[in-house]
């Protein structure tokens, strides 16, 4: 992987965006937040959904990351209850489930993203990076 700067553009543009992710494998969580962190995200990662509710941090994300499978509370749950509480963030389902009801019942949830596992840090680094300029322009109007 190619160093960043700290003054690299990349970097400047994602600080201090907020990402909650939301992972029970520690090994993939833990991966994803340093891949999140070193591309300039402000992440903070969660082994449950409860452990998100019982924090509160969501209330400041610019992009939710879930796993769609998570042991109490699913990611789908998770999201559609946040939404009832006002945090309109844009959300990514992750899962290793790749199948189409899978995907429609993301989508009937009001979650446009998805990615399946396995993936690269990268896909995930450029799928946030879309998303929280998406989110920044629909902000500035």
């Amino acid at each position: 992987m190619p160093s960043v700067r700290s003054d690299s553009p990349a970097v400047i543009h994602r600080h201090g965006r907020v990402i909650v992710l939301v992972e029970d494998d520690s090994g993939l969580r833990t991966a994803l937040e340093r891949v999140l962190s070193a591309s300039g995200f402000d992440a903070h990662a969660y082994g449950s959904a409860e452990a998100v509710l019982a924090d509160g941090f969501f209330v400041g994300a610019d992009c939710l990351i879930v796993d769609l499978n998570l042991p109490a509370m699913s990611g789908l749950d998770l999201v559609v209850r946040l939404r009832r509480r006002g945090v309109d963030a844009p959300a990514v389902v992750i899962t290793a489930l790749d199948k189409a009801s899978i995907r429609d019942e993301v989508q009937r949830c009001g979650i446009e993203h998805f990615l399946v596992k396995p993936f690269l840090g990268s896909a995930l680094v450029r799928l946030v990076d879309s998303i929280v300029a998406g989110n920044s322009s629909r902000n500035d109007h």
